[in-house]
């Protein structure tokens, strides 16, 4: 496969799972600004914002406004969802002959759909559209794609971006204990709220809750299953020859984060979560790093010295 076409495979399973990411935590922070009445507007943007990688002037005071407009509809902001809609539609352009009709229709259609602007009493509506155009494209990807290395490097990239949001979501949870959303709404904005209530039959606890998103190796959004989907993936595409250790940089990352989640208790994680989840964004972002190193090399393209290449 050539590598422009599996490094845009790569990124249009992140961008449609950062789209789809972005959307659920958005929509669960604002929803608490309007439960919570004794909630600072200003404090919980600035944190939404801080975990979604963006940082705001410290004289301008933040209202939810100015974080739909970063994070939803400015196509500029690499962190909102506006510019993952375009972005994956991009890459699916530049693997047109690989991706199926079905899929490029839905990414252009989302693309075009995707509004400049929302109202106040429009955003819940557009959080939820994006969230069902994501599990469209995701469904369709899955349902058209042969289970070869296509596949499998779309599938990689999902599963290294889940993993990501997924992390920022429980971070903002961190980030404001006191008076931040309930494990209900959290798993709730996830899916895993009924998932949640099979596993453990009872009301959601802080401890069981984080652990079902953190630690479940069967529920497909958990940030064990998405690492060790990634994992597989990355092994799959380089199958291991050598009879000790990973050579895959990429690999080993997962394998050492992985590691140090599964087979720690749970009761110190929560006590560190904050500083655990920086972990699990920062390893996902080395991965992702080591990946494009290796099998999207473009600093090896022809370069034009002195009249000669």
């Amino acid at each position: 496969m050539l590598s422009r076409i599996a490094e845009s495979l790569f990124w249009i399973g992140r961008y449609i799972e950062r789209s789809d990411g972005t959307a659920r935590i958005l929509d669960v922070y604002l929803q608490l600004l309007l439960e919570d009445i004794f909630v600072d507007e200003d404090t919980a943007c600035r944190a939404l914002l801080g975990v979604m990688g963006n940082d705001a002037p410290p004289e301008h005071k933040l209202t939810r406004a100015d974080v739909i407009s970063a994070l939803a509809t400015d196509r500029m902001n690499t962190a909102s969802i506006a510019y993952s809609v375009r972005a994956s539609r991009e890459n699916a352009r530049r693997a047109r002959e690989i991706i199926s009709t079905e899929l490029w229709e839905v990414l252009n259609t989302t693309y075009t759909g995707m509004p400049h602007r929302v109202g106040g009493e429009k955003v819940h509506e557009l959080f939820s559209w994006v969230r069902e155009r994501a599990a469209l494209a995701a469904g369709l990807a899955d349902s058209t794609s042969s289970r070869d290395d296509a596949w499998r490097f779309f599938t990689l990239g999902r599963a290294i971006e889940r993993a990501d949001m997924t992390a920022r979501l429980l971070a903002t949870r961190a980030l404001t204990e006191a008076s931040g959303p309930s494990w209900t709404t959290i798993l709730r904005s996830v899916g895993a709220y009924e998932a949640y209530l099979r596993t453990y039959r009872g009301v959601p606890s802080s401890t069981n809750a984080a652990e079902f998103l953190l630690l479940d190796r069967l529920f497909p959004r958990s940030i064990m299953f998405s690492l060790t989907l990634a994992e597989h993936c990355l092994r799959d595409i380089d199958p291991q020859r050598e009879r000790i250790g990973y050579q895959d940089h990429a690999v080993r990352m997962l394998g050492r984060i992985r590691a140090e989640l599964e087979f720690r208790p749970i009761a110190e994680i929560i006590e560190e979560l904050p500083h655990i989840m920086d972990r699990v964004q920062s390893t996902t972002t080395d991965v992702s790093n080591a990946v494009r190193e290796r099998y999207f090399p473009t600093h090896n393209m022809p370069a034009w010295m002195g009249g000669q290449s």
